[in-house]
């Protein structure tokens, strides 16, 4: 636990009792603060009684009276699409709010670093699409290498839960943009911006405030090294920011779409080989083709990004290729979960827009795709240059009738149940074919969250195949 400091002895109010908020109660405690915890659901406040919390109704009118701080969850709403009404009596009140992200870059600092001849140091990640494989493989590759290393946040474990850090160890953060927009503090000593899409638009108020909340680990956080993908108009406008010249090595520039060329430090991916460029010259190369858990465009670009970060932090282009390789992948992110009869299985239900989907298909020469759930703002009209991969769409999701209309000429089933749908694309499939569940939706229709619908699909491919084999 990193227990959080400047609020000894001070009152201050926890709101949201979920994963991170539970951990930033317990981390304030630890840090001596007064705390006081309110859910508006009445399972999480029970849930969060029962593990030791004191309960403040936040609903009533001397609620936020004595209140130094509020902190939230990064799921309840601060701005748009509407504000919170506790949020709003805080604003209204003078009480300042933050989140446990905010608290974490405060509080990560310890008096006992002045012993460290190496202090711990954080990489955060960002981005629409690839921060969670990008976080994984970077916390893998310094794994493998021997670096100490912690991987939280928006994956693995909540940023106040980790364990102090040791002596030159890097904590890995997968930071959604929830988090960076609200954070009071942000100061991580390398950022990552992977890439834009089109995601969150009514949290965030439209897609200038979607790429503003990232932004702000940047702008804010002030890196020592910033690591940034310049294939969208938004990573090259951030990093023409970021830039004090051209020759600016405190930046990396990542990317799938074009040779990088000029005087800066460049990583880039072209027909499966990764390339580094640094003045000019070509210092580092990895043929990425037969690595397994980094399958498509969309990972080499995940692995340009961990590699830039690898190298900032002083490992060899070989020590990174050597991590690559061993590296298994992410549950639901191009995860293979089984191959029988020339025929692939890929969990990518991670593929919630348009934008993830896109990638996987293209990642892939001839897809029996599952697809479907709850359509996001924009519709399926980007999806265009990967439907020359699918051979069939098996549409699910409660308005699958509608998503498979939406597909256009696409050869489509309506499926609507998971089940159906893997027994479908299973029966039809071919030799070489992958049956690749890529949504491009929201799952929220019929399952708790993406991974929820992940497994259903493992479930059901395997049950499929034990048929087969009796």
């Amino acid at each position: 636990m990193i227990p959080v400091r400047g609020f000894e002895g001070a009152k201050v109010a926890v709101l949201g009792l979920g994963r991170s908020g539970l951990a930033a109660a317990r981390a304030l405690e630890a840090g001596g603060a007064d705390v006081l915890c309110w859910d508006d659901g009445a399972e999480a406040r029970a849930r969060a009684e029962a593990a030791g919390c004191k309960l403040h109704d936040l609903t009533r009118r001397e609620a936020f009276v004595g209140v130094a701080a509020l902190f939230t969850s990064p799921g309840i709403p601060h701005l748009y699409p509407e504000m919170n009404p506790h949020i709003a009596r805080a604003y209204d009140e003078g009480v300042p709010v933050d989140n446990d992200i905010g608290l974490f870059f405060q509080s990560f600092g310890a008096g006992d670093w002045v012993e460290f001849d190496q202090p711990p140091r954080v990489v955060a990640v960002t981005g629409s699409n690839g921060k969670s494989t990008t976080s994984a493989l970077i916390h893998h590759v310094l794994t493998e290498a021997g670096k100490p290393a912690q991987l939280a946040g928006n994956i693995g474990r909540g940023v106040l839960d980790i364990d102090p850090p040791r002596e030159g160890e890097i904590v890995v953060l997968e930071l959604s943009s929830y988090q960076t927009e609200l954070a009071r503090a942000l100061t991580p000593d390398v950022a990552v911006f992977t890439n834009l899409s089109p995601d969150h638009l009514e949290r965030h108020g439209g897609l200038g405030g979607y790429f503003a909340a990232k932004r702000r680990l940047f702008a804010e956080g002030g890196p020592d090294r910033a690591v940034i993908g310049v294939d969208e108009p938004e990573g090259r406008f951030l990093a023409g920011q970021m830039a004090e010249g051209r020759g600016d090595d405190r930046l990396i520039r990542i990317s799938v779409d074009r040779k990088l060329a000029g005087p800066g430090w460049y990583v880039h991916a072209r027909k499966g080989f990764l390339s580094e460029f640094r003045k000019g010259r070509q210092v580092g190369t990895i043929d990425l083709r037969d690595i397994r858990g980094l399958p498509g465009t969309h990972n080499h670009q995940n692995a340009c990004a961990a590699y830039a970060v690898c190298r900032t932090l002083g490992l060899s282009p070989k020590v990174i290729e050597a991590g690559f390789h061993s590296y298994p992948g992410l549950p639901h992110r191009s995860q293979v979960v089984a191959e029988a009869k020339g025929v692939t299985y890929v969990n990518d239900s991670k593929a919630t827009n348009v934008d993830a989907a896109l990638k996987a298909l293209l990642a892939f020469k001839r897809v029996r795709w599952i697809v479907g759930g709850l359509q996001k703002e924009g519709g399926l009209g980007d999806l265009a240059e990967g439907l020359n991969h699918v051979a069939k769409a098996y549409v699910i999701g409660r308005e699958a009738e509608g998503f498979a209309r939406a597909l256009g000429d696409v050869t489509s089933e309506v499926c609507t149940d998971m089940k159906t749908a893997v027994a479908r694309a299973m029966a039809e499939a071919e030799p070489g074919d992958t049956v690749l569940l890529a949504p491009a939706a929201a799952s929220f229709d019929q399952y708790d969250n993406f991974e929820h619908r992940g497994d259903d699909f493992i479930v059901h491919v395997q049950s499929e195949l034990s048929k087969a084999n009796n």
